[in-house]
């Protein structure tokens, strides 16, 4: 079987790959897509590195849904867009397999389970603050955060570093952000634009060693190297334009009309919708930009609130950025003008939601046709390819955030010159946190238990030290 003439799961030939013309069909069976991004949006724990990490090992790894050079084409667009990068390819998968419903379904999905999550905890923090059960919870699952991020590094990175130059793209990104603080952008750029004169000057630095490519198993139902998807369009692409910028707007303009242009849910709407604009490089890039104006200028949250929601948000299903729905919902609470405070919360909650995440689905059903005209763009596949190593870097840094922030409690920044780094305080030292860790790293490196497994474990550890010995909490 050819690699243009792909084979349905069902056993049925398919009509060639390169029959773009013809309506888009289901590459798979829709049914088991939902089941699939089901099963999928309940483990994305761990931030981007973690989301991805379980995006590769069930589509491409074991179901065989899709090439791995096909993934890493999509991922590589994904992260030059503002917004969360691992829902952003879960919708342009969905949308290979399924066209348009399967791109809805795959990026509502993966957002769902951590929205009614982290409503749920925004709740409970309002009703009952912070208790022991909560912190000890916490306790344990930061720890098997930790593990899963370090996983995806090693995971990534064997499948995307196959030439030393492209490990050093990746240690250089590595380096601008953790010690020099270097901005995201710059670092993406700056990748894109080593990874096309390797291309022009070394393309032998393109060429992916075999131990990089094989993967066991069947030949993949959307292969490396065919075209599935509907070819992109000038009707098309104002078509979804006016849809996803009517869709966007709606909810904003309804509450502003309902609630008044002054109101807390306006305010939050509006500049929700501004940061979901411009949040590239994933949470971490945005929230001290986030913070600094939801505590100082806002006043929605008071100091320190900022870090035990990303602390929520790290352990609940879902993008990071689902912080800013913790946000909305505490500021909504205690500003709820003629609402009341349980109803205007929920509303902030669902309306910051719905502003930050739309977005996402605009760029990929408006950019995704293009991106696949071009992957056989020599030009533009080293430059993505410089991307693919500067993002093992870029995990690796969000590595070492959880690792600084989990394994001590607290942390300053040192500045000599261009250096700028964050060194923690070792009398703050927190040993439960290290014995959980090293409980984690056991479970997935040694034991290769699963993601949701270990977590469990590690929740029940935390619990158990809360019992046991809550001085360590």
């Amino acid at each position: 079987m050819s690699s243009s003439e792909p084979k349905d799961p069902t056993g049925a030939d398919s009509p060639p790959a390169n029959a773009v013309s013809e309506p888009v069909r289901d590459l798979v069976p829709f049914r088991s897509a939902v089941r699939a991004w089901f099963l999928i949006s309940l483990q994305t724990f761990g931030g981007p590195a973690g989301q991805i990490a379980v995006m590769q090992r069930t589509l491409v790894d074991e179901r065989r849904w899709i090439g791995q050079r096909r993934f890493l084409h999509a991922l590589n667009y994904c992260m030059l867009l503002p917004g969360p990068e691992a829902q952003q390819l879960a919708i342009y998968v969905g949308w290979l397999l399924n066209g348009t419903r399967g791109g809805v379904v795959a990026g509502t999905l993966f957002v769902l389970p951590g929205l009614l999550a982290l409503l749920a905890l925004s709740a409970i923090y309002v009703a009952f603050g912070e208790t022991t059960a909560v912190v000890a919870l916490f306790a344990g699952l930061a720890p098997a955060v930790l593990a899963i991020v370090v996983q995806a590094v090693v995971r990534v990175g064997r499948r995307a570093l196959a030439h030393p130059a492209l490990v050093a793209v990746a240690v250089a990104a590595f380096l601008a952000l953790a010690v020099f603080a270097v901005p995201f952008p710059v670092v993406v750029a700056a990748a894109a634009a080593v990874g096309w004169a390797l291309g022009r000057f070394a393309p032998h630095t393109m060429r992916r060693g075999g131990q990089h490519d094989a993967v066991e198993g069947p030949e993949p139902v959307i292969p490396d190297d065919a075209l599935h998807a509907e070819p992109p369009s000038t009707a098309r692409t104002v078509r979804v334009l006016a849809v996803g910028l009517l869709l966007w707007a709606a909810p904003l303009v309804a509450v502003a009309v309902l609630a008044g242009t002054g109101s807390v849910l306006t305010e939050q709407g509006l500049f929700f919708s501004g940061t979901a604009l411009v949040t590239f490089g994933g949470a971490y890039a945005v929230l001290p930009y986030v913070a600094q104006r939801a505590v100082e200028v806002y006043g929605w949250l008071a100091p320190g609130e900022m870090v035990r929601g990303l602390a929520l948000a790290e352990t609940t299903p879902g993008p990071l950025i689902m912080v800013v729905q913790f946000v909305a919902f505490l500021g909504a609470f205690r500003d709820p003008g003629t609402l009341d405070p349980w109803v205007a919360a929920v509303i902030a909650s669902l309306l910051v939601t719905w502003v930050t995440f739309v977005p996402s689905f605009l760029f990929i059903f408006l950019g995704a046709p293009y991106i696949e005209r071009l992957r056989n763009n020599r030009s533009l596949s080293a430059a993505l390819t410089g991307i693919t190593a500067a993002v093992v870097g870029v995990i690796a840094n969000l590595a070492l955030y959880f690792t600084l922030h989990t394994l001590f409690r607290e942390t300053s920044t040192t500045t000599w010159g261009p250096v700028q780094l964050e060194i923690p305080d070792l009398a703050t030292v927190q040993p439960l946190a290290i014995g959980i860790t090293l409980a984690a790293f056991l479970m997935i490196f040694r034991f290769r238990w699963s993601m949701l497994r270990t977590l469990g474990v590690c929740a029940l550890l935390g619990l158990a030290a809360a019992v046991v010995a809550p001085a360590l909490l």
